[in-house]
């Protein structure tokens, strides 16, 4: 039987290696067995699927293990965006269930937990799901799909729908549509498909929106290096602004009016801006320990409390339900903010930011500008490092024994060790040294007020892991 580890969010693996309909029963007894014993919720199981290979027949089958063990079931009629699943399991009091591995590579699918309060399940929930794993003997004999659905306990719904009149009630829709301007759309080939073209009409031009199961051969991840074609995308049909989701469409990337790519750090920082300032809204913010410091500036500026938490969206729903948040988010592009989902959700982001673009009556690129002339320039690069497991596991300890002192000729003054290492520069500058829990790589971030500052820590640093100072 294949190892089954659930990770910062789901359980995910190779198809046909790990992620197989037999280890697929497994995971779904285990999460049946959760929900009955800790008496999750009453009100069954809402399923959603992406658009990769064999998810519409992987959630089909996990429905009918949860039937066969008394769990009510509404499964989507359509691939659905996560964000939807959320909704729904929050709409209907029910665990949330979404067959998808979000923005892996076309060979993988995966299954993730969200919670009856609309949000990722908290990292105590998903061990309790793995404790009742370590208890499963087998897979066993599901009830039928077509027999689940002529007895009721299977239902298939339009979740879809629901989902898009939430944020239709959230979004300025009515301004957006009066301005006039024009939305490229890129949902790589995933679950966002329409989405937002149905929600503002013709004013959306859209690339990449066909189902393909092996998206194009790009896994469906929006970071700059896969959106190469994009800001030309932009350009050419002199749209305002460009918005790219992931495979399962929470996450979000974004090109300004310029075709210059906008990270989640920068749309984090305009979120908390335009919500505190223009909005009139307070709480804390919420970044993860690998997300920009301007937030920090901005949280002082603005009398706001400021929340760091480990790296994992998880972390951040957690205090999305039990705190006032204003808004939280991760450098990997997911975002959340107040008034919606305790849910990172990429749709309703980008139609938040177009709302500002609206609202402010700036272009995307002049707001970014007037983030840097308040708080200085602030630069990402990040690095995923594939080496030999010995020298990820000798690099770590480097880093922990506080011995790499000095990166690219700027001095160390202070760490941080919340996740991974973080050292701090006496410019003001840090670099972060995370390894992977699963996968021999280490993960180097930086955050400079030049790109080729940012770049270079990052190279520097990358140097390093073949030193026999470090290796002996």
């Amino acid at each position: 039987m294949s190892l089954i580890k659930f990770g910062t969010d789901g359980w995910r693996a190779v198809i046909a290696e790990g992620y197989t309909f037999d280890n697929l029963n497994r995971v779904t007894q285990a999460t049946a067995r959760w929900i009955l014993d800790e008496k999750i919720t009453s009100n069954g199981v809402v399923i959603g699927y992406d658009t990769r290979f064999l998810s519409r027949e992987f959630a089909q089958h996990s429905a009918e293990v949860f039937a066969v063990l008394g769990i009510p079931v509404r499964i989507s009629n359509s691939f659905v965006p996560t964000p939807a699943i959320s909704w729904a399991a929050k709409h209907y009091e029910a665990l949330g269930i979404v067959i998808t591995a979000s923005h892996n590579p076309p060979e993988y699918n995966g299954f993730k937990i969200k919670a009856p309060f609309g949000g990722s399940a908290s990292p105590e929930q998903i061990a309790g799901v793995e404790e009742k794993l370590t208890t499963i003997k087998g897979p066993i004999q599901g009830l039928s799909f077509d027999k689940g659905l002529k007895t009721g306990v299977i239902r298939e719904l339009d979740l879809r729908s629901g989902y898009l009149d939430l944020i239709a009630k959230s979004i300025n829709i009515n301004k957006i549509k009066e301005s006039g301007i024009k939305i490229a759309h890129n949902p790589m080939y995933g679950t966002a498909i329409g989405t937002i073209k149905d929600l503002m009409g013709d004013m959306v031009v859209e690339c990449n929106n066909h189902r393909d199961a092996l998206f194009g051969g790009t896994a469906p991840e929006p970071i700059e290096r896969n959106l190469e074609q994009f800001p030309k995308f932009v350009l050419d049909h002199q749209c305002a602004i460009g918005i790219a989701n992931d495979g399962d469409a929470d996450r979000i990337a974004m090109v300004d009016e310029k075709g210059n790519f906008v990270d989640s750090h920068k749309m984090l920082s305009l979120l908390a801006k335009y919500l505190h300032k223009k909005k009139r809204l307070t709480g804390a913010i919420v970044k993860t320990f690998s997300t920009t410091h301007m937030l920090n500036k901005q949280a002082a500026d603005y009398g706001l409390s400021l929340i760091e938490t480990p790296i994992g969206f998880k972390y951040i729903a957690e205090k999305m339900i039990r705190e006032d948040i204003l808004v939280g988010g991760e450098e990997s592009g997911g975002l959340a903010a107040k008034g919606h989902l305790p849910e990172r959700d990429g749709i309703y982001i980008g139609l938040l930011i177009t709302e500002m673009i609206v609202e402010t009556e700036k272009s995307l690129s002049e707001l970014v500008q007037e983030l840097f002339d308040e708080y200085g320039p602030h630069n990402y690069y990040r690095v995923d490092l594939h080496t030999e497991e010995r020298k990820k596991l000798a690099m770590s300890a480097y880093c922990k024994a506080k011995k790499l002192t000095s990166i690219a000729g700027n001095k160390v003054v202070s760490w941080d060790f919340k996740d991974g290492v973080k050292h701090i520069l006496e410019d003001g500058s840090w670099l972060l040294v995370r390894q992977s829990g699963t996968e021999p790589v280490l993960r180097i971030y930086a955050e400079a007020d030049q790109k080729e500052k940012a770049i270079a820590l990052v190279e520097d640093t990358c140097s390093w892991v073949d030193n026999p100072e470090i290796l002996q």
